[in-house]
């Protein structure tokens, strides 16, 4: 009984994982827009996150069960029995899972899912820092912030449908260590 209530925390465990992949996105977004003074407290985690992290963590699970991932997670489980029998081998089964592999993974992946926001912010950024240098007189904070605003909402539209194939390839990936693979 240990051992499955430990292998289903570990199912669990991993597609959290993914969803703070995607929230870790949104923070990175967010940051970029100079948005992280709009934060929230998530009574579910007991920290603050950002509007744009909560956005993107509410986007995810749209996705989630659009793509079927209540049905995914339910064949990892079924597919966990396989690949993890029922005995008294609690440890083996934990340590031939190598969930400690899926940390880089995933914060690499909720980096990628961020770096084209990233790269247009910056290069926003890098526009307004030009625009101040030859134009000392204009006050860059009162231009900036909308401009970087804008930028990064128009940046996000153009962005969010493509956020389907990442998330999915966190999901497939991270629910194939449950099935053996």
């Amino acid at each position: 009984v240990v051992q499955q209530v430990g292998i289903g925390l570990a199912i669990g465990f991993t597609v959290r994982l993914v969803f703070a992949a995607v929230e870790l996105a949104g923070e990175v977004v967010g940051f970029q827009m100079g948005l992280n003074f709009a934060s929230f407290f998530d009574p579910s985690l007991n920290t603050q996150s950002s509007a744009v992290a909560k956005f993107f963590g509410q986007m995810a699970a749209f996705l989630f069960i659009v793509m079927n991932g209540h049905l995914m997670v339910l064949m990892a489980v079924i597919k966990s029995f396989e690949s993890f029998p029922v005995d008294q081998n609690f440890l083996r089964a934990v340590g031939s899972m190598k969930l400690y592999t899926l940390g880089a993974d995933l914060f690499a992946s909720g980096l990628w899912m961020a770096l084209p926001m990233v790269g247009m912010l910056m290069f926003a950024n890098l526009a307004l820092g030009i625009v101040s240098r030859i134009a000392p007189q204009m006050n860059i904070y009162a231009i900036g912030f909308p401009i970087t605003l804008t930028v990064g909402l128009i940046g996000i539209t153009a962005t969010l449908p493509m956020l389907d194939q990442p998330f999915f390839a966190l999901m497939e990936r991270t629910l194939d260590i449950f099935a053996g693979k």
